[in-house]
């Protein structure tokens, strides 16, 4: 248990937000909300095993590696989530019912039960708010020297679920603003072999996503959320082969975007 009840993390546990700067005017900025499967030690496993905690119910498998890499071909500004989205899911508006999550797939969250109000104040205070308040500083920065921004969301999903295939290899997601999406569409389309999902595996909407409505849709940014099946970035290889692809791409929609 940390010493200061009204903390979560002790002062030797890691920042919400792990940061890789790219150039300074780089219009890229990259987030990966799921990138982490930490847990804070207050919190301990959750009442989950440790094989539990390294399924696609704890992180987003490989989309930190994709993240990563990505950010350097672009050489974007990135930022990713250190914790597990089980302690408090960063791309989720706070209250819910899935900002903290008591099922996930098939597998009960036994720690997450019976979550007070305190508790899960607590947890949005420790994890989400400084996560997200590194991300305004950025954007901040950004509309301050008056640098173009394009905010790139990047996600991963599992094969199956809930017993079910999934056949695409990635998803186009968005909400309202299709701008950069219907682009990103076309483009991922017209790659050999892959099946793009649009608004598939999942859609956006207000509940359930946070990051590109907050950042995207309601600062007006071209914005972009894009979903990764695991098993394609469970490796090195893989995750370098999409962060090319992912590069090659945004490049070609940003300059049709602008033009």
């Amino acid at each position: 248990m940390t010493s200061d009840p009204s903390e979560l993390l002790q002062a030797d546990e890691a920042e919400p937000a792990q940061v890789i700067a790219g150039a300074p005017s780089s219009p890229f900025l990259i987030t990966c909300d799921h990138a982490g499967q930490v847990l804070p030690r207050a919190l301990g496993t959750l009442g989950l095993t440790r094989a539990e905690l390294d399924t696609h119910i704890a992180w987003d498998i490989g989309a930190s590696g994709v993240a990563r890499r990505l950010g350097a071909a672009l050489e974007a500004f990135v930022i990713l989530q250190t914790y597990s989205r089980l302690a408090i899911d960063c791309n989720r508006p706070l209250g819910v019912e899935s900002s903290i999550a008591k099922t996930s797939e098939h597998i009960v969250i036994p720690g997450n039960q019976s979550v007070s109000a305190d508790e899960a104040a607590l947890r949005a205070r420790s994890i989400f708010a400084p996560y997200h308040r590194r991300i305004e500083q950025e954007l901040g920065r950004r509309e301050a020297a008056r640098l173009p921004t394009t905010l790139v969301a990047i996600h991963s999903f599992t094969p199956r679920f809930l017993g079910v295939a999934r056949p695409w290899h990635a998803g186009v997601l968005y909400n309202r603003d299709r701008r950069l999406a219907e682009i990103m569409l076309a483009l991922l389309r017209r790659e050999p072999g892959l099946v793009i999902g649009d608004n598939q595996p999942y859609s956006v909407n207000d509940l359930s996503d946070y990051g590109v409505v907050m950042y995207g849709e309601r600062r007006g940014f071209p914005h972009v959320e894009l979903e990764i099946r695991q098993d394609l970035i469970t490796s090195e290889a893989g995750q370098v082969e999409w962060a090319e692809r992912l590069a090659r791409l945004l490049r070609e929609a940003s300059t049709a975007l602008a033009g």
